[in-house]
């Protein structure tokens, strides 16, 4: 058991230092996979199917990260766009 989980948190930080290089929309849309994989395997697991649960799950993370990440996108260029609006009407 101790050994399982050394290697559990290995592979975590492992992981976790692997994005380090990452765009925030490769990020957003890779954390959206991982959480999907993970929410799908764990209802698959429930249902009988795990490894169908975690590939619908990644399916549907994978566009949930993207679909944030556009909306993150538009929220900062909005903000700059009355940011600058801001300071020329000065």
């Amino acid at each position: 058991m101790n050994k399982y989980l050394i290697a559990v948190v290995l592979v975590i930080c492992l992981a976790l230092g692997g994005c380090s290089g990452m765009t925030p929309t490769q990020q957003r849309v890779l954390s959206g996979t991982v959480i999907g994989s993970a929410g799908g395997a764990a209802i698959g697991a429930m249902a009988g199917n795990a490894a169908l649960g975690a590939g619908i799950g990644a399916a549907a993370g994978l566009a949930g990260g993207y679909l944030y990440d556009k909306y993150k996108e538009s929220e900062a260029q909005a903000y700059q766009q009355g940011y600058q609006q801001g300071r020329q009407s000065r």
